[in-house]
């Protein structure tokens, strides 16, 4: 996606965040106002801006940001609409069930031609059971009521096409939803460039001079109204106007974004296309996945592998689309959904259409004279994982004799595609940490600081990812981190680590921490013991035979009493116990080695970082967090080797 953007007037400013935080950035400098009633996992942008108009925001023209919060979801998108008829920018966050709520606003909006976005964290809908996961069943619902629709993979994108969609919707006249994967995108932090406010002040412009209201009453105009039989179908086909217009407006925002960062985008964006014999095509965050999938099927098994990510689901890309796969053997269309009484899922049955109009001489196609083979699947419903190795069988599926044409991915189920491997596909010279708790203990904010932290330390790119749901329970959780030099694509849970914080014992005893932990690897235990045996007593037979026969490193500490004793705050302990592991990660990690700077040196760089993280709760906070990463640093204790021998 990115290029060298040496060339480029706004390449972006290095940071970090989630897609939540990508789009508050973008929202809350071009939008004027957002009418919301957000729902999980889209809550996180609506609390972003809201925070935002509290502070008494003002956007890139001046404008203080306004917010309403109606009783509902449906609400929310009546007062966008109003919002929008009276010559507003407006902007609104949903998903799931609360996007199908709206769906009867949703056409008015589109047929009054008001060019509003929706900013969507794409969710399962409660079509088996209640789930706030990812999914885009809810997306699909919508995909009727004349939105422009495009799905990002990641946070970068979140923001960039929150742009696109905003220019290509105004120019166009045509609403748009800016779409993300729930929890999968909105919630994992990664290395971003964040817009420059002087960029998005160019590319989108004043709202003064791209809106106009349709309710002003010195130049009255009807909308909306009754029509009989007779007007109806006038007015709706006549809207074909706007709609003709919608792909050139999409594209030429697309070309204008590109030669102003250097990030480009199109509709369709193939990977290692020209020469591939199987492709897998799809949507949203699972193709950065199989972006890395496919690097490894080529460089190590000499596979002519590729992918297809539809970055518009609407305006749909048709003629792109056989255009970039009508030379393959074989297409696979991996979908987070499953429709199993409609002739295939959304995306493959328009895909299909796509290759039906080409081959029989549709005047808007190149003609062909052969479809691929057309596979079908399911997978990541809910959230539920996909990883390298189920990308690696659906390849295989397609290669093979009497191949599923429907499948499925992770899911014992008679579809369901067995991985044959499970391969590591991250960035050479990786180094990922796994997280083990019972409950959350902090773990999910202290996993975005170490990832934001140990960015701006080290340099690195970096990306963070919780197992959202469990802890809030009391049950099982886990988080992910990954630090590389390069560009970490895979957004799946992280199988294989170098480095494992275990936050409650009792973690051992439900699971299995040390599973894809490499050899040499270090395990950290959250302990009140002081004592090395008693803390390797505390370990469970088996895992003791683990840390033996793999040669880990084992480190313990009390988090937990420093927290106690630092913190200034009562409610700032559970947070502070994470950032004492701060301490004790950096401390082991290969990077600061690397570095090569005195421990002076890093923790001037370490308050810095912290000061970027908590200025806004005051010095005292600052100072707290700084002590924490201290003493982490200074007083975790390591089990030795002779105790490690010893059978308690």
């Amino acid at each position: 996606m990115a290029e060298n953007t040496a060339q480029f007037p706004y390449p972006g400013t290095p940071s970090t965040s989630d897609g939540t935080g990508m789009i508050v950035w973008v929202e809350t400098h071009i939008s004027q106002g957002a009418c919301v009633y957000p729902i999980t996992p889209s809550i996180g942008m609506g609390e972003g801006y809201a925070d935002e108009v509290s502070n008494g925001r003002k956007n890139l023209w001046g404008d203080t940001l306004a917010l309403v919060e109606p009783e509902s979801e449906h609400s929310s998108a009546s007062a966008c609409e109003g919002f929008a008829a009276a010559g507003g920018r407006v902007t609104n966050f949903t998903c799931g069930q609360g996007l199908i709520l709206m769906k009867e606003v949703l056409y008015t909006i589109s047929g009054k031609r008001l060019p509003v976005v929706f900013n969507i964290g794409a969710r399962a809908l409660t079509s088996q059971s209640l789930n706030i996961h990812s999914g885009h069943d809810d997306v699909m619902g919508v995909a009727d009521c004349g939105w422009g629709i495009l799905f990002a993979r990641n946070a970068q994108e979140a923001a960039d096409l929150g742009l696109i969609a905003r220019r290509a919707a105004e120019d166009s006249r045509t609403p748009f939803f800016n779409c993300q994967d729930g929890f999968l995108t909105t919630h994992t932090v990664e290395s971003v460039l964040m817009p420059e406010p002087e960029l998005m002040k160019q590319f989108v412009g004043p709202p003064e001079d791209k809106l106009s209201s349709i309710i002003d009453p010195y130049r009255p105009i009807m909308s909306g109204v009754v029509q009989d039989m007779d007007v109806y179908m006038v007015g709706k086909i006549g809207q074909r106007e706007f709609y003709d217009k919608v792909p050139a407006a999409l594209q030429v925002a697309m070309d204008e974004y590109y030669e102003l960062t250097g990030r480009r985008y199109q509709m369709v964006m193939p990977y290692r296309l020209d020469d591939a014999e199987y492709a897998l095509v799809g949507m949203g965050s699972v193709m950065d996945t199989a972006i890395a999938t496919v690097d490894y099927l080529r460089e190590e098994k000499g596979l002519r592998v590729g992918l297809l990510n539809v970055t518009a689901f609407r305006p749909f890309p048709g003629p792109q689309i056989v255009e970039a796969l009508k030379h393959v053997k074989a297409f696979s269309v991996l979908e987070k959904l499953d429709v199993p009484l409609g002739q295939s899922n959304p995306l493959t049955a328009e895909v299909k259409a796509a290759f039906a109009d080409a081959l029989s001489g549709h005047p808007d196609y190149e003609r062909i004279d052969r479809i691929p083979t057309i596979y079908s699947g399911s997978g990541g419903l809910g959230s539920r994982d996909v990883r390298p190795g189920h990308i690696v069988a659906v390849f295989e599926n397609m290669r093979k004799e009497g191949g599923k044409r429907f499948f499925t991915l992770n899911v014992n189920h008679p579809t369901a595609l067995p991985p044959v491997e499970d391969p590591d596909v991250r960035p050479p010279g990786s180094f990922s940490m796994r997280g083990h708790s019972v409950g959350g203990y902090g773990s999910i904010t202290t996993n975005k600081i170490i990832a934001s932290i140990s960015s701006d330390l080290f340099g690195l790119k970096a990306q963070a990812y919780p197992r959202y749901g469990a802890e809030k329970k009391g049950l099982p959780t886990s988080y992910y981190l990954t630090l590389a030099k390069d560009v970490i694509r895979p957004h799946c849970e992280t199988k294989f680590v170098e480095f494992v914080p275990v936050n409650d014992v009792n973690a051992f005893r439900i699971g299995n921490p040390l599973a894809g932990l490499a050899e040499n690897g270090t395990v950290f235990i959250q302990t009140p013991k002081t004592d090395p045996a008693e803390v390797w007593a505390d370990i469970p037979e088996n895992a003791r035979a683990t840390i033996r026969a793999k040669k880990l490193r084992i480190l313990a500490l009390d988090t937990a009493k420093i927290a106690e004793e630092v913190a200034s705050r009562p409610d700032l302990v559970q947070r502070m116990q994470g950032i004492v592991l701060l301490g004790v990660f950096l401390r082991y990690t290969p990077f600061l080695k690397e570095a090569a700077v005195s421990d002076t040196e890093l923790f001037k760089r370490i308050e810095k970082s912290l000061r970027k993280y908590f200025g806004g709760r005051g010095e005292r906070v600052i100072q707290d967090n700084v002590e924490c990463v201290r003493r982490g640093f200074g007083e975790v204790f390591e089990i030795p080797p002779e105790v490690k021998k010893t059978e308690p």
